[in-house]
């Protein structure tokens, strides 16, 4: 939070941001569109924990129409400024950048932008043809004007995430990328400013996405102690000289099907990304059934560094990506996972 008798300042020009009194410490910037939420709250906290008192933490409000398409929400999307500016200084932001378009695009829109390449033109990408084209060009933007240290960007949004680290990493950007875990309501849903657009019922619709993350965590991990205790079942065999005995001493009562389910478990590849792809499809599959119904764009299980798909045999850590609609309300969600963990 703000240190007693700090004073948040609303600026809305370039001017006024570089007027801005410095501090002995980092800089950091959250960018936002506004409408904030305990989501936008975790970043600026973290913000402000990263540069400490010293530091200058700087938010962001601008609902940028680069990265909106035809038929999209642009007039639609909520615009909350005041609310906005007592929840990012009650998290501890020092200064809150509200600009208009023209402010940040004078002229109009830019004829030069930022493109994302190829990892752009996947999932989100071909959903939103042009939308991390847009991203990239306002993320730079805004780099520019805030001149900060450190950016601090949510994990919810993975494939953005990834598209801007690969941005500062290729053209040289002065400026760390921090990713925040993602917050959550209590049942599970991902903190979103469209969630608001939902009504009770399509809310429980909407739990589908949250869920079928979820189980594709929990089914990869009964499948890994499955792996485990057929690798415990083989080392006690071999020390019995004989399966049966080794199945005896585990103390097995229905020793033929266990040996099979082991012996399965055995003989299929280790950390097989199918299960947790055929895991989430199957509540994903069950809430395109409900009423209403959970209309799928896209799940995905993709290598964090590019956002492509990855293979069966795959090991290393893995984002399981899903995006539906659920009545006029688009919504995305992920989870980290990691296949070939080290026992």
């Amino acid at each position: 939070m703000n240190a007693p008798g700090a004073r948040l300042r609303l600026v809305h020009t370039a001017a006024e941001l570089r007027d801005v009194p410095g501090r002995s410490g980092e800089r950091a910037v959250v960018m936002t569109m506004g409408a904030l939420h305990e989501g936008h709250a975790s970043l600026v906290r973290a913000a402000r924990d990263r540069v400490g008192p010293e530091g200058l933490v700087v938010v962001t409000v601008f609902v940028n129409p680069l990265q909106f398409g035809a038929g999209e929400d642009l007039d639609r999307y909520p615009r909350t400024l005041d609310a906005d500016v007592v929840l990012a200084g009650a998290a501890g932001a020092d200064v809150v950048f509200a600009p208009a378009a023209d402010e940040v695009y004078p002229g109009g829109a830019p004829q030069v932008r930022i493109a994302a390449g190829p990892m752009g033109d996947l999932l989100e990408g071909a959903s939103r043809p042009g939308h991390f084209d847009g991203v990239l060009t306002v993320v730079g933007k805004l780099l520019h004007l805030t001149r900060p240290d450190v950016a601090l960007f949510g994990q919810k949004d993975a494939q953005q995430l990834a598209v801007i680290e690969r941005m500062v990493a290729d053209l040289n950007f002065g400026v760390r990328i921090v990713g925040v875990p993602t917050v959550r309501e209590e049942d599970g849903l991902a903190l979103s400013s469209r969630n608001r657009y939902l009504s009770a019922a399509e809310r429980r619709t909407a739990l589908a996405l949250s869920r079928s993350l979820f189980a594709a965590r929990d089914r990869l991990a009964a499948e890994e102690a499955l792996r485990d205790r057929a690798s415990c079942t083989a080392q006690a065999a071999h020390r019995a000289h004989g399966r049966s005995a080794a199945l005896a001493a585990l103390g097995e009562d229905r020793a033929a099907a266990d040996a099979h389910a082991l012996a399965h478990a055995v003989a299929t590849p280790p950390h097989a990304p199918s299960v947790a792809r055929a895991a989430a499809r199957a509540v994903l599959e069950d809430a395109a059934r409900l009423d209403p119904p959970l209309v799928l764009d896209y799940v995905a299980l993709v290598d964090p560094s590019d956002f492509t798909e990855v293979p069966d045999t795959y090991e290393g850590e893995a984002v399981l990506a899903v995006a539906a609609k659920v009545g006029t309300t688009r919504l995305i969600d992920n989870i980290r996972l990691t296949f070939g963990a080290p026992r």
